[in-house]
């Protein structure tokens, strides 16, 4: 179990600062130690709206990376980058973003580039946290996409010849970053695989429980490992049938620590599957709606964590937004952070829990 009863946290992704958005569409002006400033100020910026916000668990934001995966195949051999989306006008749909045609193996000599990342964290939270006198014992995460997730914008060929077959190609790659983040010292893991829960009412749950179990095995128990079992949020839209039904009870056999479950933007239905994970793992609850302008207040959130302790003990609860904040306005997510953690805590009060 996790040290803190009631802790909040967040997924991984936190929205680009507009000046970043506006770098990232003309790199081509900028220099690799402007390109470096421009990574390093935009950490800087997600650390500091976090810790503000009084979170238990920090990521850097994702700031290095376009969406929380899009990043990753400029560091994988063996493919060709799509030069431009197939919808370029009109609202896109999922399967109109871009897919990149395989033309080798599958390989990444250089990694993944999480590491990098992770140590970037390590440092900028450290300076952050003695400069601001933040409370001692924050978290840092690392959120890493899973290899099914990964294999969805890759095109099959007469070498893999399908979705499952591209799988097996990413798995040992993904399996290997994950490994190096542990030995760089990584002591809380998200694997993101939001494809496998999109997808369960389709596809054989079990299958996908046992690649996410092959993936993460040989770091289970090594560090604390959480998945996030969402159903799309790519421009705040979901990608298929928002229920968990499909996915249960196959995907409590899930080597991680903690489920995170999106609960805020579904009204809260199902809530109840949440106690049936709390038996055996930890549950992360989503409760603040990253595709709602509605800011929750803090009395809403105090609301909600009740719902939750009627399903589930305090010691097994987490709680964070719905998804990633990356398709949120960056004043949206403040706000929506800062409400979160302040009716958390007015819960650990009343009840002593964490005290």
């Amino acid at each position: 179990m996790k040290e803190q009863p009631l802790r909040t946290t967040v997924i991984g992704s936190y929205p680009f600062p507009g000046w970043l958005e506006f770098a990232c569409q003309n790199l081509d002006q900028f220099g690799e130690a402007d390109r470096e400033e421009l990574i390093e100020d935009a950490v800087a910026v997600a650390i500091h709206d976090q810790l503000e916000a009084g979170l238990d668990v920090i990521t850097d934001g994702e700031q290095t990376r376009l969406d929380f995966n899009l990043s990753f195949y400029g560091f994988l051999e063996g493919i060709e980058l799509e030069s431009a989306p197939p919808r370029r006008f009109g609202p896109p749909g999922h399967d109109q973003r871009g897919r990149h045609q395989v033309v080798g193996e599958l390989r990444a000599p250089r990694g993944l580039g999480t590491v990098r990342d992770f140590e970037r964290l390590q440092r900028l939270a450290g300076a952050a946290s003695a400069t601001r006198n933040a409370p001692a014992g924050i978290t840092l995460k690392v959120s890493v996409p899973g290899p099914y997730t990964l294999s969805g914008r890759l095109i099959p060929n007469q070498r893999y010849p399908d979705r499952y077959s591209l799988t097996g190609a990413l798995l040992p790659i993904v399996r290997d970053e994950l490994m190096a983040l542990v030995r760089a010292g990584c002591r809380e893991i998200c694997v993101d695989e939001p494809s496998m829960s999109c997808y369960a009412h389709r596809e054989d749950p079990e299958r996908l429980v046992d690649i996410f179990n092959r993936t993460v095995d040989p770091i289970y128990r090594r560090c604390r490992l959480s998945t996030h079992l969402c159903f799309g949020n790519f421009k705040g839209r979901a990608v298929g049938p928002r229920r968990y039904a499909p996915m249960f009870p196959a995907f409590h056999d899930l080597l991680a620590d903690e489920l995170h479950v999106e609960m805020a933007g579904r009204e809260f239905a199902e809530l109840e599957i949440i106690g049936e994970i709390a038996r055996k793992k930890d549950v992360a609850v989503g409760i603040i709606d990253v595709k709602s302008y509605h800011i929750e207040t803090a009395a809403e959130v105090v609301g909600r964590v009740r719902a939750c302790l009627k399903h589930a003990p305090a010691d097994r609860l987490s709680f964070a937004p719905d998804c990633g904040l990356s398709q949120t306005a960056r004043w949206a997510a403040k706000q929506k952070l800062k409400n979160m953690v302040e009716g958390v805590k007015s819960v650990r009060r009343e009840t002593g829990c964490g005290q």
